[in-house]
């Protein structure tokens, strides 16, 4: 599986109930179904995909984040996934609202637009960067709301969710060693994972 995911199964404990949204082909339902017992669902927007999960015999529907979360009831799931999509989603405040309507917690990884290399990038060049994760041309890219771990932190705050656990690690898989520094992970760290409730909702 990719980096984000394999991290993000670490996070999901034995026989929850997962709805991963933008799921891909279901490698992370495949995995969270046969290695943790999980009632694993999925949605997602791309047909072929949503084909090749369901092939799998994965209980995958096709379904837009931004329209049809509202469909669900509350807190049908105890972990709510939005893996890498955070950033290309056209209302993200809306969307992390529905995921922790549903959910008990969310789970949301993007890459951190905060790292230094692409801040170093638009400083000597004035254009938009491109790395390993962010790798497509701005004319290509589904990203429109590109944010950083900081930015993603005030949006929390703002809504009221509490940040139960955060992570920043490189394209390559090191966990950054700022891990404490919240500040040191928006400038070194590739990807960003968060683990939010809200605050009516009981600690682990």
């Amino acid at each position: 599986m990719r980096l984000d995911l394999r991290l993000i199964a670490e996070m999901i404990p034995e026989g929850a109930r997962v709805l991963d949204i933008g799921c891909g082909d279901g490698a992370l339902l495949d995995h969270l179904t046969r290695e943790k017992r999980a009632d694993a669902r999925g949605i997602e927007i791309d047909m072929a995909e949503v084909a090749r999960a369901v092939g799998q015999g994965l209980a995958v529907i096709h379904g837009d984040a931004d329209n049809d979360l509202a469909f669900y009831p509350d807190r049908a799931f105890d972990y709510v996934v939005l893996s890498r999509t955070f950033q290309a989603v056209e209302k993200p405040r809306e969307v992390l609202a529905q995921m922790l309507r549903i959910g008990s917690r969310a789970v949301v990884s993007f890459p951190n637009f905060g790292h230094w290399l692409l801040r170093w990038k638009l400083l000597v060049n004035g254009r938009m960067p491109d790395t390993e994760t962010w790798n497509r041309p701005w004319y290509e890219t589904p990203n429109i709301h590109p944010c950083t771990m900081l930015d993603f932190i005030t949006l929390c705050g703002m809504e009221g969710y509490i940040v139960e656990q955060w992570l920043a690690v490189d394209e390559h898989g090191l966990r950054a060693p700022w891990r404490r520094s919240l500040r040191l992970a928006n400038l070194f760290g590739e990807q960003a994972l968060f683990v939010l409730r809200r605050a009516d909702t009981p600690a682990r």
